[in-house]
């Protein structure tokens, strides 16, 4: 069975992204590349949500993203993406290849997805997907990379989660850039 793993930059006050959306702040060198490179590597299969498919269709299947991260780019645009969206129609996404829509009921489609051959899914940003997940307890892994800077407002990954989940430490790594990358698995009950 696949594992959906979450892997997101966060500030140390708890924000994945500014209050309008904004990542400038991530804290990303060689070390991080090289992790993100080595993580690509043990996934065939991204999920999103419409908003941060839009910015990541913007971005990896351009010739600035071939020439400034030819490896990424090149493993960004050839994995499977699915796009849980109810706005979204197929034709307005562009050109980015192996993009598939969903529209159906978000744990049905999830299970189905899981429940196919293959290797990891991960979810980069799409912080509602991630929160819709986690309620439906369907998230296997947390990877969180703590970035040092704090931002003081923004958007926080965990909203609407009605109530409290517990998580287990699974390994923590310090990166030279002050990234700390902690990786969780969920307590089942």
């Amino acid at each position: 069975m696949r594992r959906i793993i979450v892997q997101e930059m966060i500030t140390v006050d708890g924000f994945f992204a500014g209050p309008n959306g904004e990542i400038d702040w991530h804290v990303v060198d060689d070390e991080f590349n090289e992790y993100a490179i080595a993580t690509l590597d043990t996934a065939d299969a991204h999920l999103y949500g419409r908003v941060t498919f839009e910015g990541m269709a913007s971005y990896w299947p351009t010739p600035v993203a071939a020439t400034d991260d030819p490896i990424v780019a090149n493993k960004m645009n050839s994995t499977a993406k699915y796009v849980f969206s109810k706005t979204l129609d197929r034709a307005e996404w562009g050109t980015w290849d192996n993009a598939h829509l969903l529209q159906g009921d978000m744990a049905e489609e999830t299970e189905r997805l899981k429940q196919q051959s293959g290797e990891n899914i991960f979810i980069f940003g799409s912080g509602s997907i991630v929160s819709a997940l986690t309620r439906l307890g369907l998230v296997d892994e947390y990877r969180l990379f703590v970035n040092p800077v704090v931002l003081g407002s923004g958007r926080p990954l965990f909203t609407s989660v009605p109530e409290s989940f517990k998580l287990q430490l699974l390994s923590s790594r310090q990166f030279g850039s002050g990234n700390v990358l902690l990786t969780y698995a969920p307590v089942k009950a």
